[in-house]
Formats: structure tokens, sequence, C-alpha cells
């Protein structure tokens, strides 16, 4: 990073949020297992009654589809960094928990707040299994008309298709023929993304099949945020490809899209775009694209952004249900406010705060709800959906047993408005005091 005087800093309040939010957000190459959720703990559901024997290990296989640059490491083993791929690569990457230890062990301390033992996280192999076309596809105009070209057609086709095979072999092996696809944040690299989703799938039960979709974040450095949000746009249109590519798989049942900081702009934006096209062939979105579950942790996004790309687009009908989670304590989030000067962004809204305009159509949409984490906490405040055991509980619900908020839907939430709720302390004990 270059060197940066203290009392440029002082003159430039902008200059000061960018280089906080590069410190605050940086990955790591390897860390902790994430707290034990609340839903576990003390005579809670059994996280692991339905994962198949072939998957009850320490060391958790993820399908990722990537537009990163790949690279070698010193090692000479692949790698991605941030740089910008103009096609989209599909492989297998493993993520090891723990250091030798076995299944038993793993399981038994996965349903206790108090482990025994520090459940480390760290990379293992990737091997990349297949690439797409680069794009865009090369064409001819004939007859004033643009033709893309028929070699090039039939390569992408041949690439989709074996892509689709190898999720049709994983899901062959899923107690749920479902996929849960994440899409991470700024200043996130392969590394810490694959990291994150192999601990939430770990408790979701391990019985869909988990996608990492890792665009080009990462860059550092005092222009980082902007390159990250320049490579959310940039990767919208493989995002699209990739999920019009999963379209055409019959043994999936359903697609659970969770995506977080300004990842949640990258999935609202393809989304919102895969619906206006779906509209335009006359074809029902959710039949089509299969999307059960559009969850938009911490999201980077302003309010007004918002009330367009989700409200005024209806982004509820491409979608069975739309999970917001925010918090107040979100500094991540709360640096962004000022870097661009937003008078809210989604990721820190609460009932009290949010416009009347948006909160009058939380409660049209009936599908689309927001969460407001109460029990968020920590440095930063950030990563709340998989570090805070109560968010966590509420977040598996969702993905797993594709409950709606609310008590009687078992998600016992505190209601505070139309399609709002509150998560507090020692969430998911019921009024009753049992679990869901």
């Amino acid at each position: 990073m270059p060197s940066i005087h203290l009392s440029n800093l002082q003159q430039r309040p902008q200059v000061v949020a960018l280089v906080l939010l590069s410190l605050l957000l940086a990955g790591c190459a390897g860390r902790p297992l994430m707290p034990t959720p609340n839903l576990y703990i003390a005579g809670g559901s059994q996280p692991f009654a339905e994962t198949p024997p072939a998957w009850r290990s320490t060391r958790v296989d993820l399908l990722y589809a990537t537009d990163r640059v790949p690279e070698t490491d010193s090692a000479g083993q692949l790698t991605y960094g941030h740089g910008r791929s103009r096609s989209l690569a599909f492989g297998s990457a493993m993520v090891e928990i723990g250091d030798g230890l076995n299944w038993a062990t793993l399981d038994a301390d996965s349903r206790h707040r108090d482990r025994v033992r520090r459940w480390q996280l760290r990379m293992g192999s990737l091997r990349e299994l297949g690439r797409f076309v680069e794009t865009p596809y090369p064409f001819t105009v004939q007859d004033a008309r643009i033709v893309p070209d028929a070699a090039v057609l039939a390569e992408q086709a041949g690439a989709e298709e074996a892509l689709r095979r190898e999720v049709a072999r994983r899901l062959s092996s899923a107690p749920t023929k479902d996929l849960l696809i994440y899409v991470h944040g700024y200043n996130n690299g392969f590394d810490d993304a694959a990291l994150t989703l192999a601990e939430l799938w770990h408790f979701t039960g391990r019985t869909g099949v988990p996608l990492l979709y890792t665009w080009p974040a990462g860059h550092g450095g005092l222009s980082g945020y902007a390159y990250d949000r320049e490579s959310g746009e940039f990767t919208i249109f493989h995002l699209k490809q990739l999920l019009r590519a999963l379209a055409e798989l019959p043994e999936l049942e359903g697609i659970h899209l969770l995506s977080h900081s300004r990842g949640t702009d990258v999935a609202v934006s393809a989304v919102r775009e895969l619906l206006i096209e779906a509209r335009a062939a006359g074809v029902d979105p959710r039949e089509r694209y299969r999307i059960v579950n559009l969850i938009l942790a911490a999201p980077d996004i302003d309010i007004d952004v918002l009330s367009q790309r989700v409200i005024a687009e209806r982004l509820g009908e491409g979608t069975e249900q739309v999970t917001i989670y925010a918090s107040r304590k979100d500094k991540a989030i709360g640096l962004a406010e000022a870097l661009f000067g937003s008078a809210l962004r989604l990721g820190r809204a609460s009932a009290g705060k949010l416009p009347t305009t948006v909160a009058s159509r939380f409660e049209d949409a009936g599908n689309v709800s927001m969460v407001e984490s109460r029990t968020a906490g920590g440095l930063i405040g950030h990563g709340y959906f998989h570090s805070d055991p109560a968010t966590s509980s509420d977040l598996i619900l969702v993905m797993r047993d594709r409950r709606r908020p609310g008590a009687d839907h078992g998600r016992p939430l505190t209601p505070v408005d139309s399609n709002i709720w509150a998560l507090d302390e020692g969430y998911p004990v019921s009024t009753a005091g049992g679990r869901p």
C-alpha cells in the first residue's frame, strides 16, 4: 500500500473510510471454525442426522465457479487471485476442518458451545474441472442481425453440460436435491470465501450441495474498494451464465442463493436481469430458475437503490423468499455509508430507520422480509451471519428447512412491523421455552 500521511487522512474522510474498510475486511488463509449455532446447543436438533456416510468427514469438497484469473503459488499449485478472467471456470476446492482428527469428534464438538478442541479451517487442494468460453463471444453481422459463431456456441454448450454432469453427480448423493450457492463480498480472497461456505454447509447438516461463486475481489490497498466494486459489475454476466446453465438440470429442486456485503449487489443484479428475461419470454421465473431463497446478509446497498432494484422491479416474483439480514452494529457498512454519503445502507437498517415507502412495500411484497440482528457484535460486526450463534441459527432454518419468519412457522423471531423482525439473544428459543 502506498504511504499515506496523517494530515491527508484528516483532510479527506473518504480516504480514511477506504483505508479502514480495506484493513477491517481483509481475508485470511485460515481461521477457527465458526461458533456452534444456538439451534444445536442444550438438547437442540441434531445437525447430521441425514448426512450421508460418505460426507461424514473432516474434509469438505466444495464445487466452485469463478471468473478470477488462475495462478500458481510458490509450490506450483493452482490458486486464484483478484485478476478478472473473461471465462468462467468450475472445479473442486477441498477445505480441511481440524488437523488429523476424526468425524466422531467433530460431530460431538459441533453440538457444544464450549468445544474441547480448537477446530482450525484451512484450504486444501484446488482442481479445475472445466471452463466456459471467453465472453463476449465472437460474432458476425448478417442482414443487420448479430449471429454468434456456431462453433463457439457448441463449445460453450459442451462446457455447460460438463458442469451439469458434475452437479448431478453430487446431487445424486445428497438427501436434498438443493444447491447452496454463496456469493462473497468485498476484499474476500478465494480461500476466505471457501472457508465461510464450508463451515456454513457443515452446520446446515451437509444435506444439499455447496457451490462457491467467487468473483475477482480482494485487490486490497487504497483503490481496493473501487476495484472490487467494478469487479462486482464485471461478474454479473458470468453469474447469470451459471444460473441459466443450472436451470437446465432436471435433478435440481431448488437454489438457495446466499450473498454477503458487496456480493448482495452482484446477486440482486443478476437475479433482477434474469427476472426481466423470463418476463420477456413469458415464462414463470420461479419455475425457470428454481431460486427458493435469495438471502442478503449485511447488504452493502444504498436504501434508495434497494427501493428500485428489489421493490420497484418486484424481485420477490422471481424467488419463493427474500430474506435481508441487517445490524446497526455493522461497522463496515457504517464506513460504506460515510464513503458514499448514503443516508442509509440496507445492512444497517432497522424498522424505525426505514423510509415509509420502503417499509410499506415489505408488507405489500409478502415474501420479502428483513431481520434485524440485535445480537451481532465483535470488532467489525460484519460477518455475523456466520459468527453469531443466534443469527446463524436463523439462517440455517431459512436455508435448510425453508421456513418463513414467525413462531407459527418455527422461526420465533420478534415481530416489529409488517415483514420486519428482530432477532434477540438466545434465539431460537421460543416464547414457550422450546426450540423449533
